[in-house]
């Protein structure tokens, strides 16, 4: 349990500064998954890139998923030219819902036994509605099968 506290905590620290870098009010599940991306060595991280899921490839899939969104209501980003977001490095992001339940999912994913890195990820996956599947959707990744590569990882 002590290494998945650690991994957690070092994962959380990097979804903030992904949320501030997106100048983001609070950190959501999509920053957790960049953060686990960010690390392409982890074993997490490297199943996420096995599958094309490299941090550069899930910030343009929640940035297609962004436009899309907005598209959704009559929005179009490209008309607005509104410039990349503007970290604002006073304000200290706070935890979303999106993220306290990733947390919960993950936390039951390895009940029973030794809760260990891959677990966050499956907590992130299992969603079946937010931002994060939309963006999978959106990248062409098989959620289910993704899903299945990392619950194979924990074998």
């Amino acid at each position: 349990m002590a290494g998945f506290d650690r991994y957690v905590k070092t994962i959380l620290n990097r979804a903030e500064t992904e949320a501030r870098e997106d100048g983001s009010a609070t950190v959501e599940a999509q920053h957790l998954l960049l953060a686990v991306a960010a690390d392409p060595h982890s074993p997490p991280g490297r199943v996420l890139a096995e599958a094309g899921l490299d941090h550069a490839a899930i910030r343009a899939a929640l940035h297609r998923e962004f436009e899309a969104s907005l598209e959704a209501v009559g929005i179009s980003l490209p008309a607005f030219d509104a410039g990349p977001a503007s970290p604002d490095p006073e304000r200290t992001p706070r935890p979303g819902a999106s993220i306290q339940l990733a947390l919960e999912r993950s936390v039951k994913a390895g009940a029973g036994g030794d809760l260990r890195p891959a677990h966050l990820v499956l907590g992130i996956l299992q969603a079946e509605v937010g931002t994060v599947p939309r963006a999978l959707a959106l990248a062409g990744a098989d959620r289910g099968a993704l899903i299945a590569r990392v619950q194979e990882s924990l074998r």
